[in-house]
């Protein structure tokens, strides 16, 4: 905003623009709404909710977070080197190619993504696990708060996502690192093959990010309206086909 005040200004140059606008992208999906829902929100109110002591798998959380972490250093390092992502959060090839982008700028996201991805699938499967064989007992699946089954559908959602986007990301690196020609048009690969990988993950991804609030919407509403949830059943099955219907309809962001 501050650069178009005015024409010709010179406070971020193109470079610097397209680093900025990818680091944007990689920050809020990766490294701001997945760990505010999932950690600051499941973590701390899911073993409540179902009365249980902590989670299923608690060095498993640990882990999951520290390679989190990890992986968000590891991202933030390349942009104060001077060498961040530059190629928007869905990196599309070829212009994600060594050919195009020579330098590690692309290696940091290939690298970073398949950690964060690491860190999720290990959260996602400790959710699952704890919402499953954790509940206090007499607490059967009608009586479990809607929170719960908004969590249990993000955890599947995100269980059956992230593959292909780590396949994507492993395959780029290769490509790049490697020699492979999984996306080299010349060599036999596919361009669309990107696409239809990374959407296969983000858009189902859309899903993921907001059933949560959903399921936060779903305990405040009732909390101050002072009544029950109509169509409890409902609701808890409307949960988990959203991000079930998600995978189904990817390919209408490849249109861009």
């Amino acid at each position: 905003r501050t650069q178009l005040i005015q024409p010709n200004q010179h406070v971020v140059g193109p470079a610097t623009y397209d680093e900025l606008f990818t680091m944007h992208g990689i920050t809020m999906i990766f490294f701001f709404i997945i760990p505010m829902t999932t950690g600051a929100f499941g973590n701390y109110l899911l073993p409540l909710m179902i009365g249980a002591r902590d989670m299923a798998f608690p060095r498993m959380n640990a882990l999951s977070y520290w390679v989190f972490l990890g992986s968000g250093i590891f991202i933030y390092t390349s942009l104060f080197l001077g060498i961040a992502p530059n190629a928007g959060w869905f990196d599309y090839v070829p212009l994600a190619n060594a050919k195009f982008d020579p330098g590690h700028a692309i290696d940091f996201y290939c690298l970073g993504i398949i950690f964060n991805g690491i860190s999720s699938s290990l959260t996602a499967g400790n959710f699952i696990v704890t919402i499953l064989k954790m509940r206090a007992p007499g607490m059967s699946f009608n009586r479990m708060p809607l929170f719960c089954f908004a969590f249990l559908a993000a955890s599947w959602g995100l269980l059956f996502a992230l593959p292909s986007l780590s396949a994507d990301t492993i395959f780029l690196f290769l490509d790049r690192n490697v020699g492979t020609h999984f996306f080299d048009v010349a060599k036999g690969g596919s361009t669309l093959l990107w696409q239809h990988l990374f959407w296969i993950f983000g858009h189902p991804e859309v899903y993921i990010l907001i059933v949560p609030a959903f399921g936060i919407a779903t305990e405040i509403i009732p909390a101050f309206t002072q009544r029950r949830v109509v169509a409890f059943p409902l609701v808890a099955v409307a949960e988990l086909l959203v991000v079930f219907i998600g995978f189904g309809v990817w390919a209408h962001h490849m249109f861009a």
